[in-house]
């Protein structure tokens, strides 16, 4: 979507367009999902999402149209996730997948791997782990990982080698080989 369509689409957000609403929420909640599975976990990930929509509606009337939109939303993920961890406390022996229904070894390996780097990456500092979830997950630049985390570009290379460091660690630790 070009920058004149996303203006109009946000425009109408705005003016209380449920129609426009309905696209934004539809081009942006995929990616915020995944988002929050990385950073708050599975079992919470549905309430950290429809938070960042509530806020997001609410505060569309911030948004500038200097960066793209999608920067500007993984901004208030970021924030949301950051708050949500903050505001409770974390059980390091949480489950952040949900049990598959397959019987392969196969499967049940890569279910097991996924479950111990999910649990590897709740035990990083919540301000890497965000860092690293938009840069391997979402694959966003550099550039878009400052905008939407509010940090100078330089930073984001040296939490995102911090971030990889500490999960390479929590990896070790849980096992992984």
């Amino acid at each position: 979507m070009d920058q004149d369509s996303t203006q109009q689409m946000v425009a109408a957000c705005i003016a209380g367009n449920q129609d426009a609403m309905r696209m934004l929420y539809e081009r942006c909640s995929q990616r915020v999902y995944a988002q929050m599975v990385r950073m708050v976990g599975v079992q919470d990930a549905d309430d950290a999402t429809q938070q960042v929509f509530i806020h997001l509606f609410r505060k569309l009337d911030k948004f500038d149209g200097r960066s793209k939109l999608e920067t500007w939303v993984y901004r208030l993920a970021s924030n949301e996730a950051l708050q949500f961890i903050r505001s409770r406390s974390r059980h390091s022996t949480d489950s952040l997948l949900d049990d598959p229904t397959g019987n392969s070894d196969d499967m049940r390996e890569q279910t097991e791997q996924a479950e111990m780097l999910d649990v590897a990456l709740s035990k990083i500092d919540p301000e890497l782990r965000v860092v690293l979830v938009l840069k391997e997950q979402e694959d966003l630049s550099y550039r878009e990982i400052a905008d939407a985390v509010g940090i100078p570009e330089g930073t984001v290379g040296s939490r995102l080698n911090r971030a990889r460091a500490d999960l390479r660690e929590a990896l070790l630790q849980l096992g992984w080989e």
